[in-house]
């Protein structure tokens, strides 16, 4: 870990709104408020319950920062109108995650629509060159996430770090860069050389634990220290960048949803601090 992270700091622990998916916006941001927890990440679908000006307004009062909004992307279409709908709708989440004050819009590309994933890749590409110039008129970072392999079928066509890394280095680093996010990458063999070479480039690091037996691929990550993730090795790795930025902790497991949510926040506190 880097000396600049002392054990205890949670400065920069920002809770994923993904970890609390019964959760809406406004309970989440009041929870991380009430227990200390200074960053929040959004998505989407719960920003448009209340609206983008309530929503930039609750962060606004509550003194919480914005890590990030998620998600831009599934560029992959059948047809060329779909396509350019879906880069629509990504320019219209460049604008909310402007409107929160948010840092970066992750951008979950999409997965083949017709079988070809060769072809898919190349729409992501196509679909991030059309709104790069728009995210750079509004200040919104570009964050390419790679996704596990298992979801190359439904989620995303991009699946490792380099795929990732020589996609964004297609455009200027300052709008186009890469999220680490450790359950998507922990198995790659060329994980650590991979984030060395991202450099400035890493836009978002994200935090949570890979369970064995794996029952739920989708929906079963673990709280970080439950799984068999290196945590401290990767985030070392991470740092040895520069990268000094937030640390998401975005965990999808119906069982952690059960919790009460300040429980929840207290024991995502407890574990950043103690693993990850």
């Amino acid at each position: 870990m880097s000396d600049a992270a002392p054990l205890a700091d949670v400065s920069r622990l920002s809770f994923n709104q993904a970890t609390s998916e019964r959760s809406s916006l406004h309970e989440v941001v009041e929870s991380c408020a009430r227990n200390g927890v200074p960053s929040v990440a959004m998505w989407r679908h719960k920003l448009q319950e209340i609206g983008v000006e309530a929503a930039a307004r609750l962060v606004r009062d509550a003194g919480v920062r914005v890590s990030s909004v998620c998600r831009g992307g599934m560029f992959p279409a059948l047809t060329a109108a779909e396509r350019a709908l879906r880069i629509d709708d990504t320019r219209r989440a460049i604008d909310e995650a402007a409107a929160v004050g948010a840092e970066v819009l992750v951008l979950v590309c999409g997965a083949a629509a017709d079988r070809d994933i060769a072809a898919a890749r190349a729409m992501v590409a196509d679909g991030i060159a059309a709104i790069v110039p728009h995210a750079a008129a509004a200040g919104i970072r570009l964050g390419i996430e790679p996704l596990h392999p298992a979801f190359a079928g439904d989620r995303s066509c991009i699946t490792t770090t380099r795929e990732a890394r020589l996609l964004a280095e297609r455009f200027d680093a300052a709008t186009v860069g890469v999220i680490v996010d450790v359950y998507h990458v922990w198995w790659d063999p060329e994980r650590d050389a991979e984030i060395a070479l991202l450099g400035n480039r890493i836009a978002g690091y994200h935090v949570n634990d890979w369970l064995v037996p794996a029952r739920d691929v989708l929906l079963g990550r673990g709280m970080m220290g439950d799984g068999v993730i290196e945590l401290r090795a990767i985030r070392g790795v991470v740092e040895r960048t520069g990268y000094a930025g937030l640390i998401e902790v975005e965990i999808f497991n119906e069982k952690i949803w059960d919790l009460p949510l300040d429980e929840l926040m207290v024991l995502a506190k407890e574990r950043f601090v103690q693993y990850a």
